[in-house]
């Protein structure tokens, strides 16, 4: 059975524009704060945490 290595990185920038290293890091400490800081953020935790914000953003500015 092969076994996923949880491999810690630094957090990468952020590929949609308007969006900082900064709202990223809040957002992925909000959705991570069981998770840390005993396990550190994967690539995929940053990836994930910034689709999300982006969907929220997007969300938050939908017409009603």
């Amino acid at each position: 059975m092969k076994k996923k290595a949880n491999k810690s990185v630094e957090q990468p920038e952020p590929f949609t524009p308007g969006v900082t290293k900064s709202m990223v890091r809040q957002h992925a400490y909000e959705m991570y704060r069981d998770k840390l800081p005993d396990h550190p953020l994967t690539l995929e935790d940053w990836v994930l945490a910034e689709k999300d914000l982006v969907a929220t953003l997007d969300a938050d500015n939908m017409p009603k």
